[in-house]
């Protein structure tokens, strides 16, 4: 048997990783979970989300690493954006933001692959997350795996998991912007 290849995940939350978490692990890959989000609003939404992540990797023993909390890198990201409607143009930044240190980190790392989470929601585009992926792949070097975590009931795969262990759910995507449009509604 040959070595096992290494990935990063990164991870938007743990109810969205859990069953990326799973399929990568069987695969054959070393999974370094990268929680890397600082759009999510108010810390201790933060707080709660990465609690659960803790919990998630402990259970599937895998490693976590955290990103730096830094929300003014997240506004910095997205300003002259935040009158945008979800789905639009503010979150392809954020998207770019949080897959950006995710190269990084697995550059700084030599870790040759990287993907993420936020594929498996079904209120995100696949493809949109794909091609920043993959863009910010060409730019380090580094490849970009694009997995459809979707595919063979991968949502409610990685739902059932969340409910087994119980996990924090959330119900926005994360960011003040997301919250005041559900406040809205």
């Amino acid at each position: 048997m040959g070595e096992r290849s290494s990935i990063v995940l990164h991870a938007c939350c743990a109810i969205c990783s859990g069953y990326p978490i799973s399929y990568l692990k069987e695969a054959g890959y070393d999974v370094t979970v990268y929680f890397y989000n600082p759009n999510i609003y108010p810390e201790e939404e933060y707080q709660k989300r990465l609690n659960a992540q803790k919990a998630l990797c402990s259970h599937f023993k895998c490693q976590l690493v955290i990103g730096e909390y830094e929300p003014e890198e997240f506004y910095r990201a997205v300003k002259g954006f935040e009158n945008e409607p979800e789905k639009g143009l503010r979150c392809d930044k954020c998207f770019a933001l949080r897959l950006e240190k995710t190269a990084l980190f697995a550059k700084q790392n030599n870790i040759e692959n990287f993907t993420t989470s936020m594929v498996i929601s079904p209120h995100k585009n696949f493809e949109k997350i794909s091609a920043v992926g993959q863009n910010t792949a060409l730019k380090y070097g580094l490849n970009y795996l694009p997995l459809n975590f979707r595919k063979n009931d991968g949502f409610l795969k990685t739902n059932n998991i969340s409910k087994k262990l119980n996990l924090y759910r959330q119900n926005y995507c994360g960011c003040k912007f997301a919250l005041n449009h559900i406040s809205a509604l």
